[in-house]
């Protein structure tokens, strides 16, 4: 850990950094499937779902900025290389060679929906070690994600 005048102990900082970083690597690895979808998606409905995943993908890559920015103001180290997500992200591995837009809908709609999961999650073990600011983060990127879900499975008619 870094020097800092930071006023939570360093224990509270060295678990609040594991958490980012560990949500870190997921979100890289989320930024870098929806680029897969973006780029590879085919179907009568191209350019809507082509560009939404453009507008998932840069609010995903801006969760990933606000993760990496309070590890380091902890005092910690982010460890946000792609070599890095791809060890640690705990996501599922995005199917390749897909190109149907209600798969590649499926698909991201899943990694949003487990990447949530986990964020919510870390709400309550934040709150629980005592850092409520990293708490906060978190709530802030649940409410984000959830509403990226809802524009990616707003993509597929009800039955």
């Amino acid at each position: 850990m870094q020097a800092t005048r930071n006023t939570l102990s360093e224990n509270i900082r060295t678990q609040s950094v594991e958490l980012l970083n560990k949500h870190l690597a997921a979100a890289i690895d989320l930024h870098a499937q929806v680029k897969q979808a973006h780029w590879n998606v085919r179907g009568p409905g191209f350019i809507a779902v082509h560009e939404l995943f453009d507008r998932v993908s840069t609010e995903v890559e801006t969760y990933s900025d606000l993760l990496a920015e309070r590890a380091g103001g902890l005092g910690g180290t982010a460890y946000g290389t792609v070599q890095v997500a791809a060890e640690r992200s705990f996501l599922i591995p995005y199917p390749l060679g897909i190109a149907d837009e209600l798969q590649h809908i499926f698909a991201i709609s899943g990694a949003l929906a487990s990447f949530g999961q986990s964020v919510r999650e870390a709400i309550d073990l934040a709150t629980g070690f005592g850092d409520a600011t990293t708490a906060d983060l978190f709530t802030e990127i649940s409410r984000g994600i959830d509403q990226q879900l809802w524009l990616v499975e707003s993509h597929v008619a009800p039955k």
